[in-house]
């Protein structure tokens, strides 16, 4: 199997201007939905994750326009971006686990979800362990994809640094001359 031929830096500029603006601006729109969201219900601590992660989307954005401006220094940006939001999710997914309340949890069951339980013959104290389990895995499951994802985009921004210092460290392409126009046709009276 033969290699790959080695990536070019405009190649890799073009690369990370592309992921940067659509990662960019979907932190920044999804992150801003969920902080309206715990804006609403009164969520003091989704606000300030909502916040920061609004924060780690502009990061992202204004990472990639001093791309555009063809300033390398947006590459920091863009890794401190990914680090940032791993670390706001990281937080909040360690604090959803540490403070799970079984008495909340059980505060929280409607009267038709316990006539649901009676009917199977099940005891809400023997569905705790179940319910428990269950947001431990999601957390977990939460942390680990965050974890692959930023930490993967990180990586990924972080060993393109170098090919995109030299695409822009290049002079910037010369765009052809626009074609020039025949002249318009005399007209004689």
């Amino acid at each position: 199997m033969a290699n790959p031929a080695p990536l070019s830096p405009d190649k890799a500029l073009q690369g990370v201007l592309k992921i940067s603006r659509l990662n960019g601006w979907s932190v920044a729109v999804f992150a801003g939905l969920g902080w309206l969201v715990a804006l609403a219900m009164g969520d003091l601590v989704g606000v300030l994750v909502g916040a920061l992660a609004i924060a780690s989307g502009g990061m992202e954005i204004h990472g990639h326009r001093r791309l555009r401006r063809r300033d390398a220094d947006g590459m920091k940006w863009l890794v401190r971006a990914q680090l940032l939001l791993l670390g706001v999710i990281l937080a909040y997914a360690a604090s959803r686990l540490v403070s799970f309340d079984r008495e909340l949890a059980l505060q929280n069951l409607t009267p038709d979800m316990r006539d649901a339980l009676r009917q199977l013959d099940l005891r809400v104290e023997d569905l705790m362990p179940l319910v428990q389990k269950t947001v431990w895995v999601f957390y977990g499951t939460v942390m680990l994809t965050t974890c692959i994802y930023q930490g993967g985009l990180a990586l990924y921004y972080r060993r393109r640094a170098p090919l995109v210092a030299q695409a822009l460290a290049a002079p910037p392409p010369v765009p052809p001359p626009p074609p020039k126009l025949a002249p318009p046709p005399e007209y004689s009276i």
